[in-house]
C-alpha cells in the first residue's frame, strides 16, 4: 500500500502491541489508546505455539522470548485415579517443534516498544467507534481522529464489537484461578501437565520461566484451578490457606509449589467468553485477537491467534493497493483458520469443565484410544500446535530460527506428577 496511513490502535495487549510494531515498521503513523492508567499484562502464563513463535521471529523477538520462557515438548493429562487421557508430543508433527511456556508479564515486556509508547495514551477508555468516519469517542465525550484505519484489540471483554456483526457473545459458566508459583529447582519443566476429576474439577501446571533480566532461580510455574465462575469469589473469601489445603488434597505432588502462594492477591480470577464476529472488519475498522474471536482457553491458542492476526493484517496492508481489499484479504485468511478452533473449543469445553458427569466418563474412555489412532493423532497434534485449518488442512508455518535447534530434548522426567 503506497499510502502512509494514520492508524489508531485500541488496546495495548498482545494483539495491539504486535500490530503496532508491524505497522510502524511499514511506515504508518500510530496512536495507541489504553484504558488502564498504567498498561500491564493480565493473567499469569500462556503457551506460545510454533505459530506464535514464528510471528515473534518475524518481529525479531524470538531469542528474547526463548531467554525468558521454558520449552514445552509434551502435553499430559491424567485423571486423579491415574488414567492417561491426553498424551501428545510436538515431535509427532516435527521433531524441531515445541511450545514455549512464558509469563504474560514477560511477553508484555518483550513486545513493548519505547518509540511507539511515545504515542501511547494511557487511561483513555474509548466508548465508541464510527467505522465509516474512522472517529473515536472516549468516555469523557472527547473525540479523536479521524483515522484511516482503526484496530480494535481490547480483548475478550471489549465493548466495541459491532452489534450487527456479532454472531455470538456469551460468558462461559466456568472460569479459573491462576497463579505463579516459585519453582527455582525447575522440577516441572518440559511438559504441560493437567489433572482431571470428572468434569467438575480440573487443574494444570505450565512452566513459564522468568521475566526479562531475571536469573534462573526466579523460575516460575503457572498453575490454574478450574471452577464455576460463580464460585471464584467465594473461594477467595475463604482464604489462601483453605485453597492450598483443597488443592494439595486433590494433587499432592504440587504441594511444594503452593508454599509460595501466601495471599489471595496472588490468585487471579479469570472469566472466559465465547465471542465471534461474522467478519473481522467494517468500514475503516478491523478487529484483532480476542476482540474478534474470544474462545475458551481449553486449546491454549488465544495469544497465538492474536499474534497471527497482527501478522496477517500487516501482510494484507503491504500487499494490496487499497484498504478495502486489504481488509477483505485479512478477514478471509484469519476466518479460514480460526473457525475450526472456535468450533472445537465450544464443543470440547463441556468435556472438561461442566456438570455433565457422563461427558467426563466419555472423555476418559475415548480420548486415549482416539489419540493413538494414526490419522486422528496427527489431527489432534495439529490442533495442539495451532496449525490446523479446516478439517484436514494445515496453515503454513515458517521454520523456527536456528537457535531453536540447540534446545535440548526434554524428557518427561515429571511424568509422575
Amino acid at each position: 500500500m503506497a499510502k502512509t496511513m494514520d492508524i489508531a490502535v485500541i488496546g495495548y495487549g498482545t494483539a495491539g502491541q504486535a500490530a503496532a510494531r508491524l505497522l510502524a515498521r511499514q511506515g504508518h503513523r500510530l496512536e495507541v489508546f489504553e484504558r488502564a492508567p498504567q498498561p500491564r499484562p493480565v493473567g499469569a502464563g500462556l503457551l506460545l505455539q510454533p505459530t506464535g513463535l514464528c510471528v515473534l521471529a518475524e518481529l525479531g523477538l524470538f531469542d528474547a522470548a526463548l531467554a525468558c520462557g521454558q520449552p514445552v515438548r509434551q502435553l499430559r493429562g491424567d485423571t486423579t485415579s491415574g488414567r492417561r487421557v491426553i498424551d501428545m508430543d510436538y515431535a509427532g508433527l516435527d521433531p524441531r517443534w515445541f511450545g514455549l511456556g512464558i509469563q504474560r508479564g514477560a511477553l508484555f515486556q518483550i513486545l513493548r516498544d519505547e518509540q511507539l509508547e511515545t504515542r501511547l495514551r494511557s487511561g483513555v477508555a474509548i466508548a465508541s467507534v464510527d467505522a465509516h468516519k474512522g472517529e473515536l469517542r472516549d468516555e469523557s465525550g472527547q473525540r479523536h481522529g479521524p483515522y484511516d484505519l482503526v484496530l480494535v484489540t481490547g480483548g475478550a471483554a471489549s465493548s466495541l464489537r459491532d452489534a450487527a456483526l456479532t454472531r455470538r457473545d456469551r460468558v462461559y459458566a466456568w472460569g479459573a484461578l491462576w497463579c505463579l508459583c516459585a519453582d527455582p529447582e525447575q522440577r516441572f519443566n518440559g511438559a504441560l501437565l493437567q489433572r482431571y476429576a470428572g468434569t467438575r474439577r480440573m487443574a494444570g501446571l505450565l512452566p513459564v520461566g522468568v521475566l526479562p533480566g531475571q536469573a534462573a532461580a526466579a523460575n516460575q510455574v503457572g498453575f490454574f484451578w478450574s471452577l464455576p465462575a460463580a464460585q471464584l469469589q467465594a473461594v477467595l473469601q475463604r482464604g489462601v490457606a483453605a485453597w492450598r489445603e483443597e488443592v494439595g488434597g486433590y494433587w499432592p505432588q504440587v504441594q511444594p509449589l503452593l508454599h509460595s502462594i501466601v495471599d489471595t492477591q496472588q490468585l487471579a480470577p479469570a472469566i472466559y467468553r465465547d465471542a465471534i464476529l461474522r467478519r473481522f472488519h467494517l468500514g475503516r475498522v478491523a478487529w484483532l485477537g480476542d476482540a474478534a474471536h474470544a474462545m475458551s482457553p481449553q486449546l491454549g491458542q488465544g495469544a497465538n491467534m492474536a499474534l497471527l492476526d497482527a501478522a496477517a493484517l500487516a501482510r494484507a496492508l503491504a500487499s494490496q493497493a487499497d484498504l478495502g481489499t486489504a481488509l477483505q484479504v485479512y478477514d478471509r485468511e484469519r476466518r479460514r483458520h480460526i473457525w475450526i478452533y472456535q468450533f472445537l473449543s465450544r464443543w470440547l469445553t463441556p468435556l472438561f469443565q461442566s456438570e455433565r458427569d457422563w461427558a467426563g466418563r466419555l472423555r476418559d474412555l475415548a480420548f486415549g484410544p482416539l489419540g493413538r489412532a494414526p490419522l486422528l493423532r496427527g489431527e489432534m497434534l495439529k490442533v495442539l500446535a495451532g496449525v490446523k485449518c479446516g478439517l484436514l488442512r494445515s496453515v503454513p508455518v515458517a521454520a523456527l530460527p536456528e537457535t531453536a535447534a540447540a534446545l535440548p530434548r526434554l524428557s518427561a522426567a515429571n511424568d509422575a506428577a
